[in-house]
């Protein structure tokens, strides 16, 4: 998936290429995954994150505090690399799994709306915690303060690697 007039790098080695159907098992299927942001000083800051993968609306959606690295660097510039792996699996050698991997490049903007922030809020939960019940009571308890971003893709790869 590629966004009209942006230029991004193609797959070096389109052989490794998963499929569209490949890539958004993963997304939806994974847990975690890690956000690289421009941060302080030039310094690039990628931090681990928990998220949730709309493949109807085909958005990523993670939280964050109003306050501190992350929320400060997607203040500054919306542009960020989202990258998520796994399914491991052992293929010929046992020494040298395999993996898949969705690298995402996009623009990330907080979510203004309130009423689409709880409800993004409570489906990205249901993800995580075990009941509807707990999650109603963490959202009750944080859900106000909390943010919830979400990332429009403009160009979206996956792959099938060996850790070898």
């Amino acid at each position: 998936m590629t966004k009209e007039n942006v230029m991004f790098r193609k797959m070096r080695r389109q052989f490794k290429a998963i499929s569209s159907e490949e890539m958004t098992a993963l997304l939806v299927n994974e847990r975690r995954a890690t956000l690289a942001v421009n941060g302080d000083d030039g310094y690039p800051y990628a931090i681990p994150v928990n998220y949730y993968y709309d493949p109807e609306s085909q958005r990523v959606y993670f939280h964050s505090s109003q306050v501190g690295h992350k929320a400060d660097a997607l203040k500054a510039d919306d542009k960020v690399c989202f990258t998520v792996y796994g399914n491991e699996c052992i293929k010929d050698e046992a020494w040298a799994p395999y993996l898949q991997s969705v690298v995402i490049f996009g623009r990330c903007r907080k979510i203004e709306d309130p009423s689409k922030k709880m409800a993004v809020m409570k489906i990205f939960a249901m993800k995580y915690y075990p009941d509807e019940a707990t999650v109603d009571e963490a959202i009750a308890e944080a859900g106000e303060i909390a943010l919830m971003f979400e990332i429009e893709i403009e160009h979206m790869t996956g792959k099938l690697i060996q850790e070898r």
